[in-house]
């Protein structure tokens, strides 16, 4: 699935780096079209949320478990993740995906991560961009 826009309860999850520079891939992307806040790494920005994939693999894996928690407080909205870390950052959905185990029924995440997890079926989709 391409994101193209967003249903009113939607979340677009993007990778950004420690700066909130939102420059290039999803993140650009969630600036320019979704309220990420230049300067903001971090969290719920509008209708999108990052998480940091450029710090490293700790600072992902933490990030990533926030992000969890928050989507778990969240029911009324609905996360669309996008293929986190697999960018620019260059990271692989096999070094990545299991940092989303155990996420929420309002989590979508890609299909790339669903086969890591070993939860893909028909319903699975491809959050890009």
């Amino acid at each position: 699935m391409r994101i193209e826009r967003l249903a009113a309860d939607d979340v677009f999850v993007f990778g950004s780096n420690a700066h909130g520079a939102h420059g290039g891939g999803a993140a650009r992307f969630a600036h320019e079209r979704f309220g990420a806040v230049w300067g903001q790494a971090e969290g719920l920005q509008g209708q999108s949320y990052g998480i940091d994939t450029m710090s490293g693999l700790d600072v992902f894996r933490a990030q990533a478990a926030r992000f969890v928690a928050f989507a778990a407080e969240h029911p009324e909205l609905r996360f669309l993740v996008t293929e986190v870390g697999c960018g620019i950052a260059g990271y692989t959905p096999a070094e990545v995906a299991g940092f989303f185990a155990g996420a929420p029924e309002n989590v979508v995440l890609p299909e790339s991560f669903l086969r890591v997890l070993g939860e893909a079926g028909p319903e699975a989709g491809e959050a890009g961009v």
